[in-house]
């Protein structure tokens, strides 16, 4: 029981049934919990976790390829499988065997056959090995007939029938006769050669195949130490890949602030930036609206300011200016010449036009904007504009935040996994799978010495049997050697001119040896077919009802029945292992998974005994650790985008008064002209009323007056009017400003208030999802470490592939190298004994024409009479005295006659009386 300890014992088991069932059901309680709690309907489902890399398991390299292809010999092999299923077409009769094996669990007894029900099962195998009956009844009565059929025939012969009488008659189709005979011995002969080759082939085979069983035995044993010495190595590096989720989720909680905070971002990037950008947007644009407001106001009020000092002092300038043209001009117009009475109409028209020259606006009485513009620099002094940056900001320090509010829990999981690692390795070395592994390579070590004592028996045995199968083939070859000399000698020594009585001494011998042949087939061909006929009736159920079921895993059905072992064991497997056979372990479950290479945790099941799942998740992720994980907390109630100084600001802004200028005022003022008249148009009518004057110094006089208003014009009413035009925009633009200023600082505040409800509400909502999300990333690593261990425990720690390479060596070594040849074997020296009857028959009929006969028939013909008087000569050709001998002819009395009638021809035949 040493194996099955170490198979128990394999995998980091040891406890109690009891405790095993108590721990199963805690097990489907907390799996019915986790199930409870994976519920995507009843919780946000998680992001994926990064993978991590554990590595790969080291690998077993097993040697043995339990694969057989028999080659040339392949093809008797599909013959005789073709032949087996011609006598048995029938399936396997799984259910039939089971109940035989149940009907007689307690032993066979006689009567108990008498009962209808194993009647009925009697019958049913009857039927089923109704093919080999009817084969093994022709053998027997092959073995039986033919020794009384071989002393008939000697019986016969002795007294002169069944061609033991030396004497011939000649025919006509004689050499037809004889060639179809020899055509056929020769064919005969032939197959019974290629019988002997087949046979012969089958017996070296077996030789040679068993001298690779020594290879098979050798790898199959190699590769369970090969299983023996690196399942700890797995083991051990299971335990080892702990560190790997632990290093990973130390390293995202040294990092816990970018990461965490690359979380938030990416989820507020999806949900709550989106809104917040829009609320900023909307915030900042009424915030830039408002301080480009804020500037135009400023620039208006500055142009108001500049522009109303430049028309103050401009105007009166100007009035100076026209009142000194218009003094000048007025002492022109005064002068005598104008007195003429052809000239006076002309200076009283330009006297009266004198009262134009003069100022329309009046900007004196206007009042200031200097205390309007104090109050807008002074609002203009706080920086409104990057408020939108602080709200971004709040954003970008959560990484640091996040890491300053979780340092002391950082600090606490890491001694908790440092306590969790040492209590894996601790339980890794609870068992004794080393030593256990040791003893198991010792045992294996032993008992291969003990197969390798064998292996000069198992030679020897081997080549007696390979001896004992010669012999039996060098009878058959025996009655081919003198088949074949015979045909040999007789096909030589044949003349046609000679007459039966005086054929060759080498005709002669080969006959004999035919007739030598005949006598050995009759002496050893019951004995071959009895031989064959035990062969197979062994073989071919051992093909049928072990060999095939094996290779189409049938067999594994049958063993695997409940309650076939023993009454009260549903399944005798782990009922044998593990003293619980309710458990679902058969041995056909348990061959496929090693056939397939996957670990013998899961070919036998063992999480039934002790689940290592279960166990990491106790132990990798607990309760303590859980608790430590919840306490992560990240807070943005804090953040605010603008304070109450800008929040005041805005409000001075609003009351800044822009409201209280006197609007109508400057605008009256400024749709004023600058002056009473176009002072170029005045120019122009003042120059065409000089021309209507004589030349002289009253012409020149008037124009150079002209000449000084379009220069008080340039110089002084144009610059006036630029002033005026900026003036009168400034005042519109302060005075449409100064409607919705209220309303616009009403806005900003409010926008900014919805922005930072939104941070404080909405992304603190989301920074918790994340950093819930963040925790479950990090027991992401541990379900990972724990995904992989059962995964690896399934597939890649102590693969069983050699369980099944030993099932399926001892299927080639019992099936393909023993089974199918032994099958062989008969099929060849059964053809043999089968081809021996026309062979005996076509050699007893070819002798006749190669043996010298004692008597032969003579002929007379009497050309005078037509009568033919039949004589008997002797072997010399003399003519005897007469004489009579009685024989039986057709039914018919007969005499054999010999006399002496003189002349003629003669020829032997035999004379009826």
């Amino acid at each position: 029981m040493l194996w099955t300890r170490w198979l128990v014992l394999l995998l980091w088991f040891g406890a109690t049934s009891a405790e095993q069932q108590q721990q199963q059901q805690e097990d489907e309680r907390d799996g019915h919990r986790a199930e409870v709690r994976s519920d995507p309907r009843r919780q946000r489902s998680s992001p994926p976790v990064e993978p991590l890399d554990f590595g790969f398991v080291p690998a077993a390299v097993y040697d043995t390829h339990a694969y057989y292809e028999p080659g040339t010999i392949g093809i008797l092999f599909h013959m005789v499988h073709a032949f087996l299923y011609a006598v048995q077409p029938n399936s396997f009769p799984k259910d039939l065997i089971v109940r035989v094996i149940q009907q007689n669990m307690g032993g066979i007894k006689i009567e108990e056959w008498r009962k209808p029900e194993n009647v009925l099962l009697l019958l049913q195998w009857i039927h089923y090995e109704s093919g080999f009956l009817i084969c093994a009844v022709f053998g027997i009565v092959f073995v039986v007939l033919t020794p009384i059929v071989a002393t008939c025939f000697c019986m016969c012969r002795c007294c002169d029938n069944c061609g033991g009488e030396m004497h011939q008659r000649q025919r006509k189709n004689a050499d037809c006769h004889r060639g179809f005979f020899t055509a056929s011995l020769i064919a005969t002969t032939i197959f019974i050669i290629l019988g002997v080759f087949v046979a012969y082939a089958a017996n070296h085979n077996v030789s040679t195949q068993i001298k690779s069983t020594r290879r098979l035995i050798n790898t199959n044993m190699r590769d369970l130490k090969t299983f023996a010495n690196n399942t700890p190595a797995q083991i051990e590096y299971l335990t080892a890949q702990y560190t790997t989720a632990k290093n990973k989720v130390l390293s995202d909680l040294d990092n816990i602030g970018p990461l965490l905070g690359a979380r938030i971002h990416s989820h507020l990037g999806k949900e709550v930036v989106p809104a917040l950008d829009a609320a900023l947007r909307m915030a900042g644009a009424k915030v830039e609206s408002a301080i480009k407001a804020m500037r135009e106001t400023k620039e208006a009020l500055e142009n108001v300011s500049s522009a109303l000092e430049i028309l103050q002092e401009g105007m009166g300038r100007l009035q100076a200016s026209l009142t000194g043209e218009r003094s000048s001009l007025s002492n022109t117009l005064s002068d005598p010449a104008c007195t003429n009475g052809a000239v006076s109409p002309t200076c009283n028209t330009i006297r009266s036009t004198l009262p134009q020259l003069g100022v329309n606006a009046d900007f004196s009485k206007l009042p200031d904007v200097n205390h309007a513009l104090t109050n807008i620099n002074t609002v203009l002094k706080v920086d409104l504009s990057n408020f939108v940056q602080k709200g971004y900001a709040s954003f970008n320090d959560t990484s640091a935040l996040v890491k300053e509010q979780t340092r002391n829990i950082v600090t606490g999981v890491k001694s908790m996994l440092d306590k969790i690692g040492s209590e894996i390795t601790a339980f890794s070395k609870m068992f004794p799978v080393e030593s256990s592994l040791a003893n198991f390579t010792i045992f294996l070590n032993d008992r291969h010495k003990v197969i390798e004592s064998f292996y000069p028996q198992i030679d020897q045995m081997d080549f007696y049997r390979w001896i004992a199968c010669v012999a039996v083939l060098c009878t058959v070859v025996l009655i081919l050697a003198f088949n074949v000399l015979g045909l040999l000698c007789g096909t030589c020594g044949y003349d046609r001119q000679a007459t039966p009585t005086t054929r060759g001494c080498l005709s002669n011998t080969g006959g004999n040896l035919l007739m030598a042949g005949v006598g050995f087939s009759f002496i050893f061909s019951w004995v071959l077919m009895g031989l064959v006929t035990t062969l197979f009736v062994v073989g071919g159920n051992v093909e049928k009802l072990i060999c095939e079921p094996l290779a189409n895993r049938q067999l594994f059905k049958i063993i695997d029945t409940p309650f076939l072992v023993h009454p009260e064991k549903r399944n005798f497997l782990p009922g044998m292992l593990f003293q619980n056979p309710n458990i679902e372990l058969t041995l056909g479950s348990m061959y496929r998974e090693c056939y397939e290479n996957n670990g013998l945790y899961h070919a036998l099941q063992l999480e039934n005994i002790f689940n290592i799942n279960s166990f990491l998740n106790r132990t990798v992720y607990n309760k303590d650790l859980a608790k430590v994980f919840e306490g992560v907390q990240v807070d943005l109630k804090d953040i605010m985008l603008l304070d109450q100084a800008g929040r005041d600001n805005l409000m001075n802004f609003a009351n800044a008064g822009v409201g209280e200028i006197d609007y109508p005022a400057y605008l009256a003022e400024v749709n004023k002209g600058v002056t009473v008249v176009d002072l170029l148009s005045f120019c122009s009518d003042l120059e065409d009323q000089a021309d209507q004057l004589p030349r002289g110094a009253l012409e020149n006089a008037l124009k150079g007056h002209a000449s000084s208003i379009r220069t008080i014009h340039r110089e002084q009413v144009v610059p006036l009017e630029q002033a005026m035009s900026t003036l009168s925009q400034s005042i519109k633009l302060l005075q449409r400003t100064s409607n919705d200023l209220p309303v616009k600082v009403t806005n900003i505040l409010s926008a900014i208030d919805a922005a930072e409800y939104l941070i404080t509400h909405n992304a603190s909502h989301v920074v918790k999802q994340e950093t819930k999300a963040f925790v479950q990333s990090l027991v992401g690593y541990f379900k990972q470490y724990t995904e992989w261990v059962k995964n690896s425990l399934t597939a890649e720690v102590a693969q069983c592939k050699p369980i099944s390479n030993m099932v399926d060596s001892m299927e080639i070594v019992a099936c393909s190298f023993i089974v199918d040849s032994v099958n062989t074997f008969w099929m060849g020296l059964g053809a043999c004994c089968l081809l021996l009857i026309p062979s005996i028959i076509f050699s007893v009929k070819l002798a006749k024409y190669y043996r010298r006969m004692d008597t032969e028939d003579v002929f007379e013909d009497r050309a005078k009479t037509g009568n033919r008087d039949e004589q008997v000569c002797d072997i010399s050709g003399n003519v005897p005295p007469l004489r009579y001998e009685l024989c039986s002819n057709s039914n018919s009395a007969c005499l054999h006659a010999a006399g002496l009638i003189g002349g003629g021809s003669f020829f032997c035949s035999r004379g009826k009386v």
